[in-house]
């Protein structure tokens, strides 16, 4: 992608948001700020669907030829390819482009659904190991990886962006063995290690933020007891200590995969595929 190819255009990087929990815009913020930091284009903005600044008033605001929305979510599920777009006048995935008295307006797939995420997924499940190497950081050959995701009946593909995933890094062979966990669904985080055949266990949650369900929820579901987390969590402190044992297994924790800095990657992948007419569901 050339450096001046977007100097005409914005990025609006689209995170969910909520009043709840200060974490959830962490991620957001994170890669704005980098891809600010990079230069591409004439500007970049934060903007979210459940906090401020809301998606709607920063597109209003905006007087560019080009925009690319990029939604910072983990799958094309129920918000980001239903809700959001027809919200915003779009129709995904078969109408994702539209003009406006000041614009044309580029809705890009989700970040979670790209298959460079697979090495946002290593990455992240290297590096948690490498950082917490005792009493010795154990050979991927050796250990199992399990990407844990939310799961929902409201929509399969909340499911599908994560088993997409497994399938992709077991195929690498990598791993000795490579799954897929749920909180909401079989097979379920809870007791996973339970069914693993080797001693060391990564998993990695799938999600953007480092939010509720990745520092409390998972935790509580690996086994911590919920009081013990929800007081660290209260005093700043890590939920998850690395690695923990259960029934004779070691499992590290790793941070979310949506504060990857590799992450600024796939958002401008996205945006290449919307300038390019690349940007279609994967089959």
């Amino acid at each position: 992608m050339a450096t001046d190819s977007l100097s005409d255009a914005v990025l609006v990087v689209l995170g969910h948001g909520t009043t709840l929990n200060d974490d959830s815009a962490a991620p957001v913020l994170q890669h704005v700020a980098e891809l600010r930091r990079r230069g591409r284009f004439a500007e970049v903005r934060e903007a979210f669907w459940k906090q401020e600044p809301q998606v709607k008033s920063v597109l209003a605001s905006l007087t560019v030829p080009r925009v690319f929305i990029v939604p910072l979510f983990i799958s094309e599920g129920y918000f980001s390819a239903e809700v959001i777009p027809t919200e915003l006048g779009f129709s995904f995935p078969d109408n994702l482009k539209r003009k406006t008295d000041n614009s044309e307006l580029h809705y890009c797939r989700p970040v979670g659904s790209h298959e460079r995420m697979t090495t946002v997924i290593l990455a992240r499940a290297q590096e948690v190991v490498a950082r917490f190497p005792f009493p010795r950081a154990p050979k991927p050959g050796d250990t199992t990886l399990l990407i844990a995701g939310h799961g929902t009946g409201r929509n399969a593909n909340s499911r599908k962006a994560v088993e997409r995933q497994a399938d992709l890094i077991r195929a690498l062979k990598i791993y000795a063995e490579v799954g897929a966990v749920f909180m909401e669904e079989a097979p379920f985080i809870k007791g996973c290690w339970q069914t693993v055949k080797t001693k060391h266990i990564v998993v990695v949650p799938f999600f953007i933020s480092d939010g509720l369900h990745a520092v409390e929820d998972i935790p509580v579901l690996l086994g911590e007891p919920e009081r013990f987390v929800k007081e660290r969590h209260a005093a700043g402190q890590p939920t998850w200590r690395n690695p923990t044992e259960r029934e004779g297994k070691l499992i590290w924790y790793s941070a979310s995969v949506g504060t990857e800095p590799l992450l600024a990657d796939v958002i401008l992948e996205r945006v290449r595929e919307a300038a390019t007419g690349l940007n279609r569901p994967a089959i």
